[in-house]
């Protein structure tokens, strides 16, 4: 028996050091994750970025110029609904082979993308990207929460928001070399934007099967919220599809208004549903017990309405009345990549040191919200340094934001939900940001037709363009035939024409004289200022709610030191039941002595 209870004894020992040994990983290695994972973030990120500058010469040259917008909501829909899905299905099955399937998910995308002969086709391979995009987002956040402890976290993410800065100023410009190539290599231009990602993903792929290996989680019975999935897919898809096509097909058209009525009964049934899952629903309800988780998926939802908002209507603004080419916008944003930047590492380096970070998201949705109010104050006529000033402070407060948030949720749950909880962070944000590029477009181009009759209505403004119109060298420049024939059209009160010229090719405004292009660019400018009011009460809402963002002290160890102390424990509780079962027959057993040894008389107490 002592030697059965030796051998339990030892291999609960080794059981332990060989969890140990999993859970505590040394920097080199916890680097070389980081590049595998950082590697697959770059490519999401990337494709966003790359896609957006090049599909109108993708469109033309697939012969579906009105087809584009499905391009990008196929891709939208699918990574949004994945999100959770993924989180979930990780900490079932562990992340390793989830990050690894999205990884192959998105470079099987990527490779039909590049062999696309139809904008359908595009549209259902770019679907198949979204598929893994998804996975790409998710879970090297939530791989991050199992290395690492919440404090050392913020120093790591960093990296990760150094690799979203950096695609989305050299995305626009790979994006225009790729797409003003007629062939590299051979192969159309534009194809190599998908097909880029396959070396990128492979070397991902290397890093992840070689250095990636985390302990097993606690084995548990399996049940898969299948009917939650569907009621995420039903949910989302039409709320989705009308946030993104709503603008054009009207928000209060019968298809919009079935999108919104198929959508709440989603949302209701995914309710009901998750309620009935418990533990094993694919976002538990029981994550909004905690007021922290709470609050930090409602600050994320605004955050990504504010900050999608700035990504893509600052971008327009500079193209339409700066006059930059998709290319030098992108250049133009460094501005708010540098602040996203210096805030992430910043704010990331004083959360380690210190474990607190109550601060930060108030500073962060403030710097927003100052950000945003600045921008009230732009006009047509502003310089670019002025811009760039606003972008800088936007810039600084979404750094302070975006981990900050993550880690709060990560910290908020236990090891078992480590990966649902940042999934749903993840998707919440996202959410935020489709919702914000609906709401805050809708609202532009519903003011564009006001804002261009108020700046015709300007007589400063109006001496100026008939003068230019009376000329007749203007009037012989072929440069100003287009923007002439809108003038016309807009004198007999077609706003509606004004209106789509700033929906499609804007580029003859920045070829017109400039006498004649000023009204349109006047309204323009004064439409998106009304935009920036929006994204600012959005702003002071976070700001004031930041304030009440309850933050307890983050974690000391990683979620697998804490599954290695967990199964440490666990080993030495088995062991010392085995020591007691063991004991009482080695105590009935009489101790054998020899026959010359005299009996030694009981002592007395």
């Amino acid at each position: 028996m002592s030697r059965t209870n030796s051998s339990s004894e030892r291999r609960a020992k080794a059981s332990s050091r060989e969890i140990d040994a999993g859970a505590v990983m040394s920097h080199r290695q916890i680097m070389f994750v980081i590049f595998g994972l950082m590697a697959g973030m770059f490519l999401s990120a990337l494709d966003q970025t790359i896609v957006g500058t090049s599909i109108r010469t993708i469109s033309d040259d697939l012969h579906g110029l009105s087809l584009q917008a499905w391009v990008t909501t196929a891709y939208l829909i699918m990574s949004t609904i994945s999100t959770p899905i993924y989180g979930k299905l990780s900490d079932l099955f562990g992340r390793r082979p989830l990050f690894i399937i999205a990884i192959t998910i998105f470079l099987v995308g990527s490779l039909l993308a590049s062999l696309s002969t139809s904008m359908f086709e595009l549209a259902a391979f770019r679907a198949i990207q979204g598929l893994g995009a998804g996975g790409l987002m998710a879970l090297p956040l939530a791989i991050m929460g199992d290395m690492l402890a919440p404090r050392e976290r913020a120093k790591y993410q960093g990296y990760f928001l150094a690799v979203f800065g950096i695609s989305s100023v050299i995305g626009p410009l790979i994006g225009g070399l790729f797409a003003g190539a007629d062939q590299i290599l051979w192969i159309t231009g534009w194809r190599w934007v998908f097909l880029l990602n396959v070396p990128i993903g492979i070397v991902a792929l290397i890093i992840v099967l070689r250095f990636l290996h985390l302990p097993k989680g606690e084995k548990r019975a399996v049940r898969i919220d299948w009917w939650g999935a569907v009621a995420v897919i039903v949910a989302l898809v039409p709320l989705l599809l009308v946030a993104e096509e709503g603008r054009d097909w009207g928000w209060g058209s019968a298809g919009a208004i079935a999108c919104y009525v198929i959508g709440v009964v989603g949302v209701i049934a995914f309710i009901l549903i998750e309620r009935v899952m418990k533990d094993d629903a694919l976002i538990p309800l029981k994550l909004f017990r905690s007021a922290t988780f709470s609050m930090a998926t409602v600050l994320g939802v605004l955050v990504g309405f504010g900050m999608f908002g700035a990504l893509l209507t600052i971008p327009l603004f500079l193209q339409l009345v700066v006059g930059a080419t998709p290319t030098e916008s992108g250049l133009l944003l460094l501005p708010l990549i540098v602040g996203l930047m210096i805030a992430s590492i910043t704010s990331g380096q004083i959360i380690a040191r210190t474990g607190k970070y109550r601060a930060f998201p108030i500073i962060g949705t403030g710097l927003m919200s100052a950000g945003f109010f600045y921008f009230t104050f732009v006009t047509a006529d502003k310089p670019v340094w002025f811009l760039m000033i606003g972008m800088l402070l936007i810039g600084l407060g979404i750094g302070q934001l975006m981990q900050t948030l993550t880690i709060a949720s990560q910290n908020s749950v236990g090891l078992r939900d480590m990966g649902v909880a940042t999934s749903a962070s993840t998707f919440f944000r996202q959410i935020g940001g489709t919702l914000g590029t609906a709401v805050l477009f809708s609202v532009l181009f519903t003011r564009i037709p006001d804002t261009i009759k108020a700046a015709f209505a300007d007589p400063a403004i109006s001496d100026a363009v008939k003068a230019a119109a009376a000329d007749p060298a203007v009037a012989a420049d072929p440069k100003n035939t287009q923007i002439l024939q809108l003038l016309q059209e807009g004198q007999s009160g077609n706003t509606g024409a004004l209106t789509g010229s700033l929906n499609g090719d804007t580029s003859f405004l920045n070829a017109a004289d400039p006498r004649l292009a000023d009204p349109f660019l006047v309204g323009f400018a004064n439409a998106t200022v009304t935009v920036f009011w929006v994204a600012l009460a959005a702003s002071l809402l976070a700001f004031i709610l930041a304030w009440f963002f309850k933050t307890p002290p983050l974690r000391a160890k990683s979620a697998l030191q804490e599954a290695a102390d967990d199964a440490a424990v666990s080993a030495a509780l088995a062991a010392e039941e085995m020591g007691a079962m063991v004991a009482p027959d080695t105590a009935s057993v009489p101790a054998q002595r020899p026959a010359d040894t005299p009996a030694t008389p009981p002592k007395s107490e």
